[in-house]
């Protein structure tokens, strides 16, 4: 999460929380009473549609006297939803996935204690599965029984090829199969594909339409 917090107070006008988010380059402001306490947030998009159309016949110099009469109070979003410090990074996904929301206050208590985005999800999660421009995507899809995992992980280990991540989610309208997706260092792809099928995997390392072909005969 983010500890530097960047914060208004309700009533900082529109014109000025303008400012405020191109002067940090940041998307969102976190509203704060007198006494430092989380009561509203306010966004970059917020701002983008209350704000007047460039198509009114007031000049620039009006519009801006009018806007400066507009306070943030009064179109922050009061019902916020925060997460803790403690939340997983998977968790706060979730969370503004459900709730179509890009951004979530972090709250230790009562206390204000950062800020987490869409964007900082992303990349840790995209950290978190080994993606990078190096390395390759290896699918295979399993049965759904205790040891395949370890099946697979022998094949590695006997070739000598390190696992970056490995992920894994059930696949629909296929009962029982599982969808293992890995991540290897783009020099031991080849290798890593030829050490499976001799195992007897089949793999696929880009987008199929027909998965059929890649799922194994169930016993």
């Amino acid at each position: 999460m983010h500890t530097d917090l960047i914060t208004v107070q309700p009533k900082t006008t529109l014109v000025e929380a303008r400012d405020i988010l191109a002067e940090n380059d940041v998307d969102h402001l976190l509203v704060v009473n007198t006494k430092g306490q989380l009561v509203g947030v306010i966004s970059d998009r917020d701002l983008k549609q209350n704000w007047a159309s460039p198509a009114t016949a007031l000049s620039t110099h009006e519009l801006n006297y009018l806007l400066e009469k507009v306070e943030v109070g009064m179109i922050m979003v009061k019902t916020v939803i925060t997460a803790s410090p403690d939340t997983t990074i998977e968790r706060a996904a979730y969370i503004m996935q459900t709730n179509n929301i890009s951004c979530l206050p972090v709250k230790d208590g009562e206390n204000l204690v950062g800020i987490i985005t869409s964007t900082d999800v992303m990349g840790t999660l995209l950290e978190a599965i080994g993606m990078s421009e190096s390395s390759v995507r290896l699918t295979l899809y399993v049965q759904d029984n205790v040891g395949e995992l370890a099946k697979i992980t022998d094949v590695f280990q006997e070739a000598d090829i390190n696992i970056q991540s490995l992920i894994s989610w059930p696949v629909k309208n296929h009962p029982g199969i599982i969808q293992l997706v890995m991540r290897i260092d783009g020099e031991d792809g080849a290798q890593s594909v030829i050490a499976l099928e001799k195992a007897g995997f089949k793999v696929a390392t880009k987008y199929v339409k027909d998965i059929e072909p890649y799922l194994p005969q169930r016993p």
